[in-house]
């Protein structure tokens, strides 16, 4: 997506992807059962950014919440043919993310990009399929190949195919959902139950965001970070959007970083997607449970305030209802395991007063102790800007109570729970990435190019930062 900025004199580490075991049935069943019930909220302008909460990429203003139920299914798996013939029709049509796809801009950008082959190729790739174990090294081959594709243009490796600048995430985004919804419709010659095509959406959607790709160097001598980005989002409002986080994980995936003592510091990244129910359904967790044992930083990335950068320093266990990318709203609690052992609040163990005072780049950057909480004993949600008081329950953390709060709450509950206090990491929000002033239709403009491969340098930059020297919690 986004330029690399500055390139690293080591060369980046190539890697294979290993066909990891398929996770388990009863997941895959979940989401099969989840196609059955499309939840459309009415289609959103997004809400004003906000200089105390932050535009939706941080998280709505409290006030923005609906009383809408959380997307995620809990229903048992069809007990008649009926009814599972129902779930096989329903896996048929498109979602709210794929019917997108049809309108004039995701079709230029893939075209630009030279990504509009990719679903093509694969749905050839389903035909010749004769089994589910074939359709599924299918579907893993296939979904690598487009993240590992769309690392190497953004880091400059290959032929561009295309005249879009190679620093973008939208074409994986668009690409990858192009290829959902060919699985989606894909009627093979063998039996194939709504549970296992459920299982090979899940397969490819973690291929294609390199979650099984994740390969730190063994030994000592270089420090590992775990980085993590987000798909596009709030497309209804402007279907041209791209995500500065989504852009620095493929800028910044398998690379060396040289932080201010002169170690090498080895990043991994992934990307998210802006949906509840993937995050209701721990794909956070099941992505980091085995990496944080093993790495010096982790660091959630999303795209958060016009012209700032913030480290947050607390985050709650809200959700606000803000819309996701299938248009679905989730109110309430965040749900999580164990959740009679779930803390309201988290906080960052980043360094972040070396970040913020460290020179990384043209943008500010801040630590932020904002919050919105219900005091003990209270009832009304109350603005703290200096964090959480004692027995408060969180309504927004200073990501806002949107996904980036959320990823960043279960990022740092999960070092917790794992024994990792002492563990480097927490929640960096970039600035928002808009389009130059008068641009209402272009997919890229210089002011748009400039402002994305800054933010991508400079994310580098915090990374260098928090793996040096200074990585220490504050």
């Amino acid at each position: 997506m986004t330029r690399s900025g500055e390139r690293s004199p080591v060369p980046r580490i190539r890697r294979t992807r290993s066909l990891a075991l398929a996770p388990s049935l009863g997941r895959a069943l979940t989401l099969a059962l989840a196609l059955t019930a499309v939840v459309a909220a009415p289609a959103f302008g997004g809400a004003p950014a906000s200089a105390a909460t932050g535009s939706p990429a941080t998280g709505s203003p409290a006030s923005a919440a609906t009383a809408d139920a959380p997307a995620t299914a809990t229903a048992d798996a069809p007990a008649s043919a009926s009814a599972a013939s129902r779930v096989s029709a329903a896996s048929a049509v498109p979602t709210v993310e794929e019917a997108r796809l049809d309108r004039a801009v995701p079709q230029e950008i893939l075209r630009r990009s030279g990504f509009d082959t990719a679903a093509p190729r694969f749905a050839a790739s389903l035909k010749r399929a004769g089994s589910s174990a074939a359709a599924e090294r299918a579907v893993v081959r296939h979904g690598g190949a487009l993240w590992r594709r769309a690392v190497d243009r953004a880091q400059g490796r290959g032929p561009a195919r295309g005249d879009l600048a190679r620093d973008d995430d939208r074409p994986l985004y668009w690409a990858r959902l192009a290829m959902t919804r060919e699985l989606r419709v894909w009627q093979p010659g063998f039996g194939l139950s709504a549970g296992a095509r459920a299982r090979l959406l899940d397969r490819l959607e973690s291929a294609s965001r390199g979650q099984d790709s994740i390969r730190f160097p063994a030994g000592r001598g270089v420090k590992r970070v775990m980085m993590t980005g987000f798909d596009p989002f709030t497309l209804d409002r402007d279907i041209r959007i791209s995500n500065p986080s989504g852009v620095a994980a493929l800028a910044l995936d398998g690379t060396l970083i040289r932080t201010a003592d002169g170690s090498w510091a080895r990043v991994e990244a992934v990307v998210f997607p802006v949906r509840w129910r993937d995050f209701a359904d721990g794909t956070v967790e099941r992505t980091l449970r085995r990496q944080l044992p093993r790495v010096d930083l982790f660091t959630t990335v999303s795209q958060g305030r016009v012209g700032r950068f913030d480290i947050e320093r607390f985050n709650g266990a809200w959700r606000g209802g803000f819309p996701d990318n299938e248009n679905v709203s989730s109110t309430g609690t965040v749900p999580v395991d164990d959740p009679a052992g779930q803390p309201q609040w988290t906080a960052t163990s980043l360094p972040y007063a070396a970040i913020v005072t460290a020179e990384t780049g043209p943008f500010p950057v801040y630590d932020n102790t904002r919050v919105t909480e219900v005091p003990a004993g209270g009832t009304a949600p109350v603005v703290r800007p200096e964090g959480p008081t004692p027995g408060s329950t969180a309504r927004a953390g200073g990501g806002g109570d949107y996904l980036s709060n959320e990823i960043a709450y279960r990022a740092t509950l999960l070092r917790d729970r794992l024994g990792l206090r002492d563990l480097p990491g927490g929640h960096v929000h970039t600035p928002v990435l808009r389009f130059g002033d008068g641009n209402a239709e272009a997919v890229q403009d210089p002011e748009f190019l400039r402002n994305r491969a800054a933010i991508t340098a400079q994310v580098r930059s915090v990374i260098a930062v928090a793996a040096g020297p200074a990585g220490t919690p504050s």
